[in-house]
């Protein structure tokens, strides 16, 4: 084997006493919504916020993102599923030629992103009775670090994978069948959320910026659909590109409105109300 080149061929999961079959994938998701408590929890308790409110942020936060991210993919990328295969959208199971569990497969980060503005929206406005701001300053943090686990997922998965190298570096993934080397992108983004954690967790935790509405939310989008916007470069579309203008594809076209709003929180957006 070659310094820089890797075989990946993993199993997709551990089999359950021969009934099912546990997708490393879910355990990923399972492991960024158990920290993403964890990380909330830190951040409640410092900001003197109830266990109580912080409860209903995990159910709005899993319901949100989880709905928004299946039905971003199916929109953006697969829609054929909404005549072809509709319970499918909401299910683990696949009705086409028979009933097959499947998983919870084909999530969008970009809905997930759009779910997750929504549901903070509707958790403040029911439950914290702050601004929406607020919520969504500290509750990038967690789903930052739960981007890293999510990556790795697919990476396990040998899904959103990268183009071929063309060279003798990159990943193999004889899953797919194949003997030559790609990027790894699930990768470079995985490592590339590590620092968008470690980097909005200095601006909450050791600056001012922490306190002033709409920056952290704004730094988030920012770099994170940044380097979305990059690793696309070097990614294998994802379905039928249904939006490709100026050679850019969907995942790129999509991308480049969470910067712009992102920038816009972070330089000009100007609160009505200061929290007390």
């Amino acid at each position: 084997m070659h310094f820089l080149k890797f075989v990946w061929n993993p199993s997709k999961g551990i089999d359950v006493f021969g009934l099912f079959t546990l997708h490393y994938y879910s355990m990923m998701w399972i492991v960024a919504f158990i920290l993403g408590f964890y990380i909330m929890k830190r951040i409640y308790k410092r900001e003197n916020q109830s266990n109580e409110s912080l409860d209903s942020l995990f159910m709005y936060a899993v319901i949100g993102i989880m709905l928004g991210a299946r039905l971003g993919h199916v929109i953006f990328y697969q829609s054929e599923l909404i005549t072809e295969d509709f319970f499918s959208i909401f299910l683990p199971f696949s009705f086409k030629n028979g009933i097959h569990f499947t998983g919870f497969q084909g999530l969008a980060s970009h809905g997930a992103a759009i779910a997750m503005i929504i549901s903070m929206y509707l958790y403040n406005k029911k439950v914290l009775h702050k601004t929406v701001l607020w919520i969504l300053d500290r509750v990038v943090l967690p789903v930052a670090m739960g981007a890293v686990f999510i990556r790795i997922g697919n990476f396990i998965n040998s899904e959103i994978i990268g183009k071929p190298t063309g060279s003798d570096y990159g990943v193999v993934f004889k899953q797919l069948g194949e003997d030559f080397p790609r990027h790894p992108a699930q990768l470079y983004e995985s490592l590339s959320y590590v620092f968008v954690f470690f980097i909005l967790l200095y601006f909450y935790w050791k600056t001012k910026k922490g306190v002033q509405q709409g920056f952290l939310f704004g730094l988030f989008l920012v770099l994170l659909w940044t380097i979305r916007f990059f690793v696309e470069f070097v990614k294998e579309p994802q379905g039928d590109e249904y939006i490709s203008w100026f050679g850019l594809n969907t995942g790129q076209i999509l991308s480049i409105p969470f910067i712009l709003i992102g920038l816009y929180f972070m330089f000009v957006y100007k609160p009505k109300t200061k929290l007390a």
